[in-house]
């Protein structure tokens, strides 16, 4: 039957227009209440890194390759420092990003690696930093192998710790696959567990088994996947901001702040990435050896790892 009461439509009308407002209202509250808890939070993340001192990095990175310049790679070191002076670096990985693709492998060095090193004599890989920093650790790695190196990322232990304790701070899920307490500051009992930043990192250092620094590389790249995952969960959005700002900090790098935090919510936003990995040296092209004032060192094959290097990454390199 046809409505015979105008003043009723008038006022479904008007109620349909507060709701919509009402609703428009409520979503604007929330768009801004998220935008000022993210401003607080990177704010909250910026103060706290604030804390923390370190000195001006120079750095010469290699410029783009003109047949492959979608492909940046990122030299990221791990620093086994707290507080000296100088110190080695316990993590060498070259990421490698398609920006084209969003492929991104990580390529792991050992760090007893016999290497040449430009300007010294034959040690560790890993002395390289301490002898000359960021710039000599490059240097003696694209002059090894032969791989362009663009830019860095350096980052030491207790800002590793603090870090993931802001991004994932009910713990990251690792499968520990004995217990281990042996020079890592930590005592971990087999099993899965939720691990918290200092606890991972006594997992990633861990090398007082058999396996020694091939277990070790294998259980950083393992952290790695894992931190990935729970970085990337939807419960942990909410620490994004405060991450992000805590990352200028803590983290050194020739990247800036802009650029940092773009790449943090680019990945956010799509959900993570497929990560590759790689250990150099590769199966079948390394020996053990040891020399008076370096101990036992792993010589390598340079041409056979400079081969699957090429291969891996996915170009040729010089």
């Amino acid at each position: 039957m046809e409505d015979m009461h105008p003043k009723s439509r008038i006022e479904r009308k008007k109620r349909k227009f507060r709701f919509g407002r009402f609703f428009l209202s409520i979503l604007t509250l929330i768009i801004v209440g998220t935008l000022l808890y993210s401003i607080v939070q990177y704010k909250a993340g910026q103060k706290l890194a604030a804390r923390q001192s370190q000195d001006p990095i120079e750095f010469n990175g290699d410029s783009l390759d003109v047949k492959n310049p979608t492909i940046e790679n990122i030299l990221v070191l791990g620093s086994d420092t707290r507080g000296e002076e100088k110190s080695r670096t316990d993590t060498m990985m070259l990421v490698s990003w398609n920006k084209e693709t969003d492929e991104v492998k990580v390529i792991s060095f050992m760090r007893d690696i016999y290497a040449d090193i430009p300007g010294y004599k034959s040690t560790k890989l890993n002395t390289a930093y301490f002898l000359g920093g960021v710039q000599l650790v490059k240097d003696t790695v694209t002059s090894m192998f032969g791989i362009p190196i663009h830019h860095y990322a350096l980052i030491d232990f207790e800002s590793f710790e603090t870090l993931v304790d802001i991004v994932a701070p009910n713990g990251v899920e690792i499968d520990v696959e004995k217990d281990m307490s042996e020079k890592i500051g930590v005592t971990l009992k087999k099993g899965i567990h939720k691990l918290s930043g200092k606890e991972l990192l006594g997992y990633a250092r861990f090398r007082a088994d058999k396996e020694g620094d091939f277990g070790r590389v294998a259980r950083q790249q393992k952290v790695m996947e894992a931190l990935k995952e729970e970085v990337f969960k939807p419960v942990n959005v909410v620490h994004y901001p405060k991450f992000a700002g805590a990352l200028q900090g803590y983290v050194q790098t020739d990247y800036s702040s802009a650029e940092e935090i773009k790449r943090v919510l680019s990945l956010a936003a799509s959900g993570g990435v497929e990560v590759e990995k790689l250990t150099i040296p590769v199966e079948h092209s390394y020996q053990f050896s040891s020399y008076e004032g370096v101990g036992s060192v792993i010589e390598i094959d340079v041409e056979q790892n400079k081969k699957a290097l090429s291969e891996f990454i996915g170009y040729s390199l010089r």
